[in-house]
């Protein structure tokens, strides 16, 4: 049998296969995260020239209508436009573009939007237009011609904010993440979590840029009725690296690293120190999440924390960051995810690292384990003077967790303690089930404490903090002695109080 294998697939042609119009969907279902995928169209703005870019949330009363990202670029031409909207179109990239595979304008903005229209300017060129329906585009690939009045008064809208002479609108109709129901209470608390959580997403991958004296993303809620403007401020940036004193007096460290099938790079290792409360290290994930390798693709971050098989997370390694810079000519080694929010690396790379020295020889191991014996000192550290606890466990949201294990030492080989809401009687607020080793709280109050957002298991982080550590000690003992009672008793009254004043507030608010 082995005589008759064929290292080369013999062909008789080629057919043309042109894709089917169903392809539309499944560009549209790549799982672009929201914040992802303005941060795609940012990078479009970012490689015309733009030096500002304006986010803009419109909103009709209480219903928000349209999002918009606008810049002062260099526009494009209608013939660079149909290209910019054709399914798969790719301009001449330069190779210090942000732009890589042709699809962000269409799969980022279609994963949330049901339309989008894109209008454009240049210095020499009138305003031109397109606009990609959903359902026009699924039955044929129909992009529709945007009238050039409409195109040109849209430019004319945004006339000195930011464009000047030139600069690209990008409309998101239909946009599936906005609220539907629950009035303006409800598009005010989502303009705020969705703004946050935006702003640091765009502040931590383009800090770079944003750290520039001549590139700015501002971030703007505007009435489309009365012109009032909600909000407008500048995103700042989010410097993962940005720490005033290194966790050891002998980083950062650059290492170089030989990988056969690329020239020769370099990496630089860096221990945050201990307990940082600053956002550039707390702001994004968990220590597992954030720990590990920061690619950057022309100063553009790729990815955030990450081990990339090298090793396991470990919470240990909370402070290990190490910066790379991608070559331009990757040959494989490393593969950009097409969201452009994570890196494949080959194991040439991974065994590479284990060889990749400093200047003064040390390996990148070493490195690791430095990181490593920064953290567990730090902890000894604050075990002298805090006493063992039991700590969280379901319920408490990732983030607060590791904030408590990292403050509290814990009592090795104790279950967790739990938190979780039920339906109580209306004058307790908590329950203490030691067998299940669990807090309950009472479901009456539970939408006024979150202010009318929805709940999920790992919700109000705050109030599950404060209980937390009001009744963590409660778990380490088998019963409760009169001092302790009395506590739990007051700390019921005061917190039922306090949650029936925010009851009436929201009732107040409605």
């Amino acid at each position: 049998m082995t005589d008759d294998w064929q290292f080369d697939v013999p062909t008789i042609g080629t057919k043309h296969l042109p894709p089917d119009s169903r392809y539309m969907e499944a560009l549209s279902s790549q799982g672009y995260g929201f914040e992802t995928a303005i941060a795609d169209l940012v990078d479009n703005s970012i490689d015309a020239g733009a030096r500002d870019v304006v986010i803009h949330f419109l909103r009709d009363e209480d219903r928000l209508v349209s999002l918009l990202v606008i810049d002062d670029g260099k526009g494009m031409t209608e013939e660079e436009l149909d290209v910019a909207m054709t399914v798969g179109g790719r301009r001449g990239y330069d190779p210090q573009s942000l732009g890589m595979f042709g699809t962000g304008l269409k799969s980022a903005s279609l994963s949330h939007a049901a339309a989008v229209t894109v209008v454009s300017k240049t210095r020499r060129t009138r305003a031109v237009g397109r606009r990609w329906l959903m359902e026009r585009a699924v039955s044929g690939y129909q992009c529709d011609i945007v009238a050039g009045d409409y195109a040109q008064s849209l430019i004319d809208r945004y006339s000195g904010r930011p464009i000047t002479w030139q600069g690209t609108v990008i409309r998101w109709d239909g946009v599936k993440d906005f609220p539907r129901h629950g009035g303006g209470g409800q598009t005010n608390r989502y303009l705020l979590r969705t703004i946050n959580r935006l702003g640091l997403q765009l502040g931590l991958y383009l800090h770079r840029f944003l750290a520039r004296d001549d590139f700015n993303i501002t971030i703007a809620v505007e009435d489309v009725n009365t012109g009032t403007e909600y909000m407008n401020f500048g995103v700042e940036p989010l410097d993962p690296f940005a720490y005033p004193v290194s966790g050891h007096p002998d980083h950062p460290r650059r290492f170089t690293v030989d990988c056969p099938s690329i020239p020769r790079m370099s990496l630089e290792a860096h221990i945050w120190p201990a307990k940082s409360t600053l956002d550039g290290f707390k702001a994004v994930g968990t220590g597992l999440d954030r720990q590990g390798f920061y690619f950057y693709r022309n100063s553009r971050l790729v990815q955030a924390g990450g081990w990339n098989n090298f090793r396991q997370p470990e919470q240990h390694l909370a402070l290990a960051r190490v910066a790379v810079d991608l070559p331009s000519d990757t040959a494989d080694v490393f593969r950009l995810t097409v969201k452009k929010e994570g890196v494949e690396v080959s194991p040439e790379f991974i065994s590479a690292l284990e060889g990749a020295v400093d200047s003064e020889g040390r390996r990148f191991p070493g490195y690791v384990a430095e990181a490593d014996a920064v953290y567990r000192d730090s902890r000894k550290r604050a075990s002298t003077t805090r006493r063992a606890v039991i700590g969280p466990g379901k319920g408490f949201d990732p983030a607060l967790r590791e904030t408590i294990e990292d403050e509290l030492p814990l009592l090795p080989g104790e279950e967790p303690i739990s938190v979780r809401w039920q339906k109580l009687d209306n004058s307790v607020f908590f329950e203490i089930d030691r067998e299940e080793r669990t807090i309950v709280l009472n479901q009456h109050y539970r939408t006024a404490l979150l202010g009318g957002r929805r709940g999920g298991l790992n919700d109000a982080p705050t109030v599950k903090a404060l209980v937390y550590l009001l009744l963590h000690q409660v778990f380490e003992k088998e019963y409760s002695g009169s001092r302790e009672k009395d506590n739990l008793q007051l700390w019921q009254s005061v917190l039922v109080a306090a949650a029936r004043v925010e009851l009436e507030r929201m009732g107040d608010d409605d």
